[in-house]
């Protein structure tokens, strides 16, 4: 059978307001809004992250596309020009001239075709330039809003640590007055149930939470010794018992 002074019983109500407070306070830590807004904001990142691999991709591939499309270019410029230029010099027989002159003409269709090849390679490169641009814009401002977003759930996760700081010395400081053995106990409850260890009990009236007694263990409860450490029947709750209001 657990004893402890009555004084020691009553000041684990004490504690367990300030253990209620502080479990808030730890919820309220977890659960504020604005961590929701980081987490949306993250998610939108990494897609936004993956999106510029992509795009980042396609430029590369695309960029290469054009390299080659304006050496197929230069290429059939610099032959035409050589042609051109022996037909220029005269050093050339008629029959010579002939077939320099239908090669150029086939060369000028083929420079033409591949043009129009470059040119839609080089549109396509603007595009997807253009849509990387705006990937990374969108990158840039959405950072923005997660660096505002994290500074202030950092101000809001001061407030409330300096808080938690200060239950946690008032608890200390409660604690070192309390039965070592009852505190045990308390503690023990307290992580059973999930939190709630000490219930005052006015009477046949329980304050922070409703229980219900037998009238067998509330009178078990009523004519135990006032050191006895009463625990309620079905949750094990430490009854602490007051004068009645």
């Amino acid at each position: 059978m657990t004893t402890a002074p009555v004084a020691d019983q009553r000041r684990l109500l004490d504690i367990q307001v300030l253990d209620t407070r502080a479990a808030k306070l730890g919820h309220q830590r977890r659960s504020l809004p604005v961590l929701g807004s980081i987490a949306e904001l993250e998610g939108r990142l990494e897609d936004l992250s993956r999106a510029q691999v992509e795009e980042r991709t396609v430029v590369a591939d695309t960029r290469r596309e054009v390299a080659k499309a304006e050496a197929d270019v230069e290429q059939v410029r610099q032959r035409a020009a050589r042609h051109q230029a022996r037909l220029d010099s005269g050093a050339v027989s008629a029959k010579e001239a002939q077939a320099l002159q239908g090669e150029l003409e086939q060369l000028a269709r083929r420079q033409g075709a591949l043009e129009e090849v470059e040119l839609e390679v080089m549109e396509r490169l603007e595009q997807a330039e253009a849509r990387l641009a705006e990937l990374e814009t969108q990158e840039a401002a959405i950072a923005a809003d997660v660096a505002r977003h994290t500074k202030a759930r950092d101000a809001e996760w001061a407030t409330i640590d300096r808080q938690l700081e200060t239950i946690t010395a008032e608890r200390a400081a409660l604690a070192g007055r309390i039965d070592a053995g009852l505190l045990a106990l308390y503690d023990r409850v307290r992580e059973r149930t999930g939190g709630l260890a000490a219930v005052a009990l006015y009477g046949s009236r329980t304050e922070g939470t409703q229980l219900d007694f037998s009238l067998t263990e509330l009178d078990a409860i009523h004519s135990a010794p006032p050191e006895q450490v009463v625990q309620h029947e079905d949750y094990g709750y430490i009854i602490v018992r007051m004068e009645p209001k």
